[in-house]
């Protein structure tokens, strides 16, 4: 049967159009200031390391970031769109597998509107001090990009599990490894979140390192700067991600694990 003139019109059309529709797609605002997290925090900290969410989904939500790996092997870190992983050996690579799980991040597309530059040689307490004066608001979240030269950083990384019943993760604090560098050079990639976020995320300050030869980094635990630029990117909303999996879905959120979040983040056994 003859296809009609018209026909053949609307068919030239309609695939004209698809490079369009989808340059349109690819070419949609990037919605900066909001936090994406995958996972909850609380229920990192209990025992939910398998991982649900994949890498490639993560970039679709983000450029800058941090979290977990599959089964707690390491800690993660996003910079400029590419996934890092570092394990509990101190070894340092790029996550290229797409389909990699992850059990806990959280991402946002970063945009500095704040950038200073600090020559001075300050500790981590100092440090904390100094970001809390250029971020008045108590309540904002905040996305923090740290690049430059450090005296001295402390990181570490928790070994993977392998038997369930998974530990809950204040007590894997004994396994975990832990890097020093002397002289550094690198980048800290952090979030500073509020107290209405414990539980879902992790309130205050929470960095990972990543070394400008990308073969080290590790979830910080203590630090001397040196020369640094900091950056600062506030975020105004944020969305939440959950598993849909049988763990997760009994698991007991019930609990306060506010004192086991801060024995984590501090690598120090309470």
């Amino acid at each position: 049967m003859a296809t009609s003139p018209a026909f053949i019109r609307l068919l030239t059309a309609l695939i004209l159009l698809c490079p369009a529709f989808a340059k349109a797609q690819l070419s949609q605002p990037v919605k900066y200031h909001h936090l994406f997290t995958a996972g909850i925090a609380s229920g990192l900290m209990g025992g939910l390391y398998d991982g649900f969410y994949p890498v490639d989904s993560l970039k679709t939500k983000g450029d800058f970031g941090l979290g977990a790996p599959d089964k707690l092997d390491g800690e993660l870190l996003m910079l400029n769109g590419k996934v890092y992983q570092t394990q509990y050996t101190g070894k340092t690579f790029e996550v290229k597998d797409h389909h990699h799980l992850l059990p806990f991040c959280m991402v946002n597309f970063f945009r500095a509107a704040k950038v200073i530059h600090v020559p001075d040689s300050l500790n981590k307490t100092a440090f904390y001090h100094y970001l809390d004066s250029l971020m008045p608001n108590m309540n904002g979240m905040y996305a923090i990009h740290i690049k430059g030269k450090f005296r001295y950083i402390k990181t570490r990384a928790f070994p993977p599990v392998d038997k369930q019943p998974y530990p809950q993760l204040a007590g894997m604090l004994n396994l975990q490894h832990f890097f020093e560098f002397s002289n550094a050079n690198g980048d800290l990639v952090g979030y500073r979140l509020p107290a209405y976020m414990d539980n879902t995320n992790i309130s205050g300050y929470h960095f990972h390192y990543l070394s400008g030869q990308k073969d080290a980094g590790g979830h910080i635990v203590d630090l001397v700067t040196s020369d640094i630029t900091i950056e600062i990117s506030p975020l105004n909303s944020y969305t939440v991600a959950v598993p849909d999996n049988p763990a997760f879905n009994h698991f007991d959120f019930k609990k306060d694990r506010q004192e086991d979040i801060k024995s984590v983040e501090r690598g120090a056994i309470k």
